[in-house]
């Protein structure tokens, strides 16, 4: 966990796949960060799969959203509240939804 990160209340870390948060991130309340699950097939169901969370430097990580396993979080970049991310999210964007989509740039 770097510097100047702000991490709100019942915030949820699975870890087993390894979780990194860059400098002054912002994580809302309810935040979930999933960095193992289950295979989809019946046989193979009960194994577990991990794979690395990165939230890159001054990202912020709305109210309710949930990262998946393996995910990256770019730079600048906002989660909107309630979003399931599930693939790489480019830096300087803004993303929303389920599943997360590219909702906006971010222009400084």
């Amino acid at each position: 966990i770097g510097k100047g990160v702000f991490i709100n209340f019942d915030c949820t870390f699975l870890d087993l796949g390894g979780i990194t948060i860059d400098d002054n991130v912002m994580l809302a309340p309810k935040v979930s960060l999933l960095s193992e699950g289950h295979p989809i097939g019946t046989n193979d169901r009960q194994m577990l799969t991990t794979a690395k969370i990165h939230i890159k430097k001054n990202a912020w990580i709305g109210a309710g959203a949930i990262i998946l396993q393996g995910v990256t979080i770019g730079e600048n970049s906002i989660v909107a509240a309630g979003a399931v991310v599930s693939e790489n999210v480019p830096a300087n964007t803004v993303v929303g939804g389920i599943p997360a989509k590219h909702i906006k740039n971010i222009n400084e």
